[in-house]
């Protein structure tokens, strides 16, 4: 599972990179302020979760079991729900997905409260 989650940390960290220039050159002159700090803030999440996969990359070589393993999995699927959420609203104004973004916010939640247990029960 380390490596799944080093080419997954590795890729999404690139994404969230990606996604921050975007943001802050291509974005900035069109989109309105409050949608720009939206798009700002799925961009900084998914930065902190693109860490947070290789955290649990080098957790799994410590710790391996279902708790890092849950946590991965965790981290990407909030990744693509919250940060996915938040980028798509900031673009596209479609306000239902706001419905979303808590989701992929739980799926953050419960991926940190899995790599404790991990490290916890290690």
């Amino acid at each position: 599972m380390e490596r799944v989650f080093l080419i997954l940390g590795g890729i999404s960290g690139f994404l969230a990179v990606a996604a921050g220039a975007f943001g802050g050159h291509a974005l900035k002159e069109r989109l309105a302020p409050e949608m720009l700090a939206i798009f700002e803030v799925g961009a900084r999440y998914h930065l902190y979760h693109a860490l947070a996969l290789l955290a649990t990359a080098w957790a799994c070589t410590r710790w391996p079991g279902p708790w890092t393993s849950a946590a991965g999995w965790c981290f990407a699927g909030g990744t693509l729900l919250f940060c996915g959420s938040l980028y798509l609203l900031s673009l596209t104004g479609t306000r239902w997905l706001g419905a979303v973004t808590p989701l992929g916010g739980l799926a953050f939640m419960a991926g940190w409260l899995c790599l404790a247990a991990a490290a916890w029960r290690g």
